[in-house]
């Protein structure tokens, strides 16, 4: 059978659709040296990769280039993520490099990304299992030097912010070999205190190498396994460690950190001044509710003329009466007069019992006025401050020289302002 030809073309083409679904070819990680180093006028990458007995071609685009935390050049020992396919055109095939760091480096990031795989898989960063930090702590731990930069931001931001908070600092090394179980021993020893409320673990910059203690096994599991919540605070804003995984929350520098264990005082301030505003705004409403009720009841016939009711009956009985003596039956009118004597009997027991009824009311409107009356307020102590009839309710509105009216719950004295004292906040 004649077999038909095929073009260039259609050989490269799938040459490259084999190659682009090759799973092997589309996740690679290489160890290889720079040579043929060349940076394109537009920031694309184009270098050969090599190592003792082979060579490949290979490019990285500038949206990757820009990402680099290294200046790459002929010679460098580099570590390179990528894929491969083909470039159809010229039927070369080359590596497509997405991330590159240097060598000694890329064996950290290498063992960084591993653990980081295994602990994810493990349920370590697991969301669900993060618990809320406290929002009024009584004690904060705080596992990093003694001697360090972090823990002075740290004291600094906690004691500004909310000097209520207790610190307690576990010395421990956070850089060299031996960090990584200074920390572990640490996170646990507070753990065995069961003082703190929440714990910062963590220090200030430095290089991969320096921060890598955090990034050890042994402490993320130590933070996994701490009953109390834990804040990681380990570099600069831009460093990510395990530890930052596993924590409950992540801190970008250790100053965030004591941001992020307590609230403001200043908010919480502002909170209770709002609170206060709103408690005399309601009671001045529930006042003026209860006195318009008084009011209504005070000026209700019933109560200020009782009588009047009688009255009205009067007059209907005396024309009955007329009818009657009009008619002149002898039985009809005895009937009649028993009939209007017993109706008076039950007027008089029904009054007697709507004035009952009222008048308790109007005692149980009073009483109820009597106890929102700012005057009972006033008799344990408190007073009534007024300038130009207006409320004083903070100092912000007096000035050294004004005249003000205090009024207590027997009287009133007219005051000079002659010294202000401002609470500090």
């Amino acid at each position: 059978m004649e077999r038909k030809p095929i073009t260039v073309s259609a050989l490269n083409r799938y040459l490259k659709y084999t190659f682009d679904h090759d799973k092997n070819l589309q996740s690679i990680l290489l160890k290889a040296e720079i040579s043929n180093f060349k940076r394109h006028s537009r920031g694309h990458l184009y270098m050969t990769l090599k190592d003792d007995a082979s060579q490949i071609s290979a490019v990285m685009f500038q949206s990757q280039a820009n990402t680099l935390l290294f200046d790459p050049k002929e010679g460098s020992k580099v570590l390179v993520e990528g894929y491969v396919s083909i470039y159809e055109t010229s039927g070369t095939y080359q590596v497509y490099i997405q991330k590159m760091t240097e060598d000694g480096i890329g064996d950290l990031f290498l063992q960084f990304e591993q653990l980081k795989k295994k602990l994810s898989e493990e349920g370590l960063f697991s969301e669900e299992r993060k618990r809320k930090l406290p929002r009024f702590p009584k004690t904060i731990g705080v596992i990093t030097s003694p001697t360090g930069a972090a823990v002075k931001d740290v004291i600094r931001v906690i004691s500004s912010r909310y000097p209520l908070a207790k610190i307690l600092v576990y010395p421990a090394l956070v850089q060299g070999a031996d960090a990584k179980d200074s920390i572990k021993k640490q996170i646990e020893q507070a753990n065995r205190d069961q003082q703190c409320d929440v714990l910062i673990v963590g220090r200030g910059g430095g290089s991969i190498e320096d921060l890598w203690p955090f990034n050890e096994e042994v402490v993320a599991r130590a933070i996994y396994s701490s009953k109390i919540p834990v804040i990681s605070a380990v570099g600069h804003e831009v460093d990510f460690t395990i530890a930052d995984f596993v924590a409950d929350v992540r801190a970008a520098t250790p100053s965030q950190a004591g941001e992020l264990a307590v609230v403001d005082q200043k908010d919480l301030l502002r909170g209770v001044n709002l609170a206060i505003t709103r408690m005399q705004a309601a009671l001045l409403k529930e006042l003026n509710m209860k006195r318009t009720l008084l009011e209504r009841i005070q000026s209700a016939v019933v109560l200020s003329k009782p009588t009047r009711m009688l009255e009205s009956k009067e007059v209907s009985l005396d024309r009955l009466l007329d009818k009657l003596t009009l008619l002149n039956p002898i039985k009809q009118i005895a009937s009649e007069a028993q009939r209007l004597q017993t109706l008076q009997n039950k007027l008089g027991v029904a009054i007697s019992h709507q004035l009952e009824s009222v008048t308790q009311r109007f005692l149980r409107c009073a009483d109820k006025l009597d106890m929102a009356s700012p005057l009972n307020i006033m008799k344990k102590g408190y007073s009534l401050v007024k300038k130009d009839e207006e409320v004083i309710t903070s100092v912000n509105k007096l000035h050294q020289g004004d005249t003000i009216n205090v009024s207590f719950c027997d009287g009133s004295a007219v005051a000079l302002v002659q010294q202000l004292r401002k609470d500090e906040s």
